[in-house]
Order: C-alpha cells, then sequence, then structure tokens
C-alpha cells in the first residue's frame, strides 16, 4: 500500500472513529491482513493505535483503530500555535473582556453569512445540511441526518478551531448560539471534542 492509502486510513478513522482491520480492508477493497499490515506501519509512526474493544457475543475481544493525538495533527488546525498566543496576548494586554467583544463580533459576522447562504426555503432538515454543507467547506469534516427518533444530527469530526476553543470556551458558547439562530431551531451539543469527545455532535429539533 501507498502513502496514500495511509492518508485514506487517517480520513475514515477522522470521520468513522475507531475501526477493525477487516473493517478497513472492506472499506478500501483490500484484505484485512493488509489493512493490519498497513497499520501496524502507520503505529510504528505514532498515528493510530489499537485498543481492545468490547466482543459481541462469544469469542475474542475485538482489536479497534483509532487515531492517536498525532493522528488527529494531521487535519488543518487553523494555525493553532500562533492563535492560541494572539489569545492569550490579548488578555494579557486588553484583558478578557477584550476577547469577549472579538468573540461577539465573531459571532455576529457569522450568522449574518450564514443565514444568507442558508436562506429560509425548505424545510430544517434541508436547513441542516445546507450548514453542514458550510461547516465542511470551513474545515469541521461536518455531516448531517435524520435520526430514528425523528431528530436531526449535525457532527463536526474536526475543529480547525480548537486551539482558540481550548484557549476560551466562549468560541465554543458562540458557535452553539450561532447553529440556534440560522437554524431557528433547538440544537444542543451531546458531544464536544474539547472535553475528549472525537468529535462534536448536535442534535437539532424545532423551536
Amino acid at each position: 500500500m501507498h502513502q496514500t492509502s495511509a492518508n485514506r486510513i487517517l480520513l475514515l478513522l477522522k470521520n468513522e472513529g475507531p475501526q477493525l482491520a477487516a473493517s478497513i480492508g472492506e472499506a478500501f477493497g483490500i484484505t484485512s491482513e493488509a489493512a493490519r499490515q498497513q497499520l501496524m506501519k502507520m503505529a510504528e509512526d505514532g498515528l493510530v493505535e489499537a485498543v481492545t474493544g468490547t466482543a459481541s457475543g462469544r469469542g475474542r475481544p475485538r482489536q479497534l483503530w483509532h487515531l492517536t493525538e498525532a493522528g488527529n495533527r494531521q487535519f488543518p488546525d487553523g494555525h493553532a500555535e500562533l492563535t492560541a498566543n494572539l489569545l492569550t496576548l490579548l488578555v494579557e494586554q486588553l484583558g478578557s473582556g477584550a476577547l469577549d467583544t472579538v468573540i461577539s463580533a465573531r459571532e455576529i459576522e457569522t450568522e449574518k453569512r450564514y443565514l444568507v447562504e442558508i436562506g429560509s426555503e425548505g424545510d430544517l432538515k434541508s436547513r441542516v445540511g445546507r450548514l453542514a454543507a458550510i461547516r465542511t467547506r470551513e474545515g469541521y469534516m461536518a455531516d448531517s441526518w435524520e435520526d430514528e427518533d425523528g431528530s436531526l444530527i449535525l457532527v463536526e469530526n474536526h475543529c480547525p478551531i480548537c486551539a482558540a476553543a481550548s484557549v476560551c470556551a466562549g468560541f465554543c458558547r458562540s458557535e452553539l448560539e450561532t447553529f440556534r439562530t440560522v437554524l431557528g431551531a433547538r440544537v444542543e451539543r451531546t458531544e464536544h471534542i474539547l472535553h475528549g469527545a472525537r468529535r462534536c455532535a448536535y442534535v437539532v429539533n424545532p423551536a
């Protein structure tokens, strides 16, 4: 397998979460042993690691492969170190109020732009789909679908502003409010990258 195959495996794990070697092989039309060999090479580079999952029924526990911190760093980070340093300096020099002002201004600008792009046409499901497309274009690797109970699910498999959000949780609060405003719906965050989840996930229901 070539390096491009390793990149494809990274993308699969980023989007779909921990996977069996057999599932990875099936996704790319190769044997599970070939997938396992590539995963072992990637593990040597510190990009992935195997964890033991719960076995279904009888049999041995399953070995699931997932991204390490180094693996996650292969995806765009929005100039993480520079962003974090600038925000820290902003607070030190001008106080936390200045950062709040920046976050509020960003929220207003983002809401205006999203409202224009999403529009008011179509049902809530279609608007959530358009929001997911916008977020994907911005680097969040987003997706959306309708759950069995009728709720709409929006997920973001990557956070290109994670460094900024780590310095100030206000960015995450602001994005949640932006989603509620542009969708005109109830939006609740159920998974959060900053709290250790592999992705951010939101449940969307009519207001």
